[in-house]
């Protein structure tokens, strides 16, 4: 349980280096806006004109390195989730035992 419970506190860690990284990344360009949560598309969308590589080679770089921390975000926190549950359930053996 005690080491359960060292996985979590260094998941947590490394969630919010990754929110910092999301962060620093939305601060370089205010295009990104001030979401944590969701990918900027790098697709096309109907209705809405995306920038391409040959539009603004810097800003187009600058997304896939944010969606990139994004996808890291999501990894650590759907990973911490099933750390979570056999911290949960290691307390709940203890209990009963």
């Amino acid at each position: 349980m005690f080491s359960t419970f060292l996985a979590l506190t260094f998941l947590f860690l490394m969630f919010m280096w990754s929110l910092a990284w999301v962060n620093y990344y939305n601060k370089l360009d205010k295009r990104f806006g001030s979401s944590l949560w969701r990918w900027s598309y790098d697709y096309p969308v109907p209705g809405d004109r995306d920038i391409s590589f040959l539009d603004d080679k810097k800003f187009v770089i600058l997304r896939r390195k944010r969606n990139r921390a994004v996808t890291v975000m999501y990894f650590i926190l759907f990973f911490s989730f099933f750390i979570f549950l056999s911290f949960v359930t290691q307390i709940l053996y203890a209990i009963q035992h």
